[in-house]
């Protein structure tokens, strides 16, 4: 079977009306680095660079629960100056916490890995990623670099293009870190309106992939609770317990007032129909998605 030339995962995506709530990839930090690109389809895995630098930034942000990100500004490259590095370390007490530094030769990257051992500093505003990966998926740079101009017109010092976050379907995607959110299948004015909320301090379940430190049920169920019942804090909502049975997932939450305080989410998971998730998929696969059974107060 040919995939038309013209084929775009996103605009299918939302042709069938994926559910992308419960999608956010894991992670516990992100160490990013600053490469005005091209970014190849690997990311940080495929620079060049010495496999010896590589394998302790990798080993390092691995052992740590850390996913290694690509940067650039939006519309600029790096001249005759030093790239950034960062460690974004998400906290679940909500004292997430940054380090900063530069690097000019693969000489200085194994900085990171010491940087990873340090607890970092707390009290920085969030840095916005929006990927623009291209070359990974054609979507994500179409969808992506739209938002990506409105949030640095908006927050320029906070914002980054950032290479491969997962979900390509759901471009444009915005990572927001180290808080550990993802929104997906925004455009310019939604992500601005999404972020402009959580610096208010509040996250709304409008476009929310998922928190990144919750598995996948876990997600959904939060994001439940936020569709039903409002926007609120990163932290107002915590899983207390996630159990299976069959097709089925219960989550107990508690949660910080104006939500209630003790809930339940009975969520069913099945398999999506078979479709290519990706603009490069060579066949199609059936993904996992979630629906709600039903939400009680305890």
């Amino acid at each position: 079977m040919t995939r038309p030339a013209s084929f775009r995962c996103a605009a299918e995506a939302v042709a069938r009306g994926d559910r992308q709530a419960g999608t956010a990839a894991r992670a516990h930090g992100w160490v990013v680095i600053e490469h005005p690109g091209p970014w190849p389809f690997g990311g940080f895995a495929e620079l060049d660079l010495s496999a010896e630098v590589k394998h302790v930034v990798r080993h390092a942000a691995q052992a740590a629960g850390m996913r290694i990100l690509l940067i650039r500004r939006h519309g600029r490259q790096i001249a005759d100056r030093e790239g950034v590095w960062g460690v974004l370390r998400y906290d679940a007490k909500g004292d997430h916490r940054q380090e900063w530094g530069t690097w000019s030769d693969e000489s200085d990257l194994p900085q990171i890995a010491a940087a990873i051992e340090r607890p970092g500093s707390t009290g920085l505003p969030p840095v916005l990623l929006v990927c623009t990966h291209g070359v990974h998926d054609a979507c994500c740079a179409i969808r992506g670099r739209p938002v990506a101009r409105a949030l640095s017109e908006k927050w320029p010092n906070d914002t980054w293009e950032c290479s491969h976050v997962g979900g390509d379907r759901y471009a444009a995607n915005v990572l927001v870190a180290p808080d550990g959110i993802y929104f997906g299948e925004v455009a310019p004015d939604e992500a601005i309106e999404a972020v402009a909320l959580l610096r208010g301090g509040l996250v709304a379940a409008d476009h929310l992939r998922g928190y990144t430190d919750l598995a996948a049920p876990a997600q959904y169920a939060v994001a439940e609770v936020l569709r039903r019942f409002g926007p609120a804090g990163r932290h107002a909502i915590q899983v207390t317990s996630a159990t299976r049975n069959g097709d089925r997932w219960t989550v107990l939450l508690e949660c910080a007032a104006p939500l209630p305080s003790r809930l339940e989410v009975v969520l069913r998971f099945y398999a999506e129909p078979a479709a290519r998730l990706t603009c490069l998929a060579p066949a199609p696969t059936r993904a996992i998605a979630y629906e709600t059974v039903a939400v009680s107060v305890r």
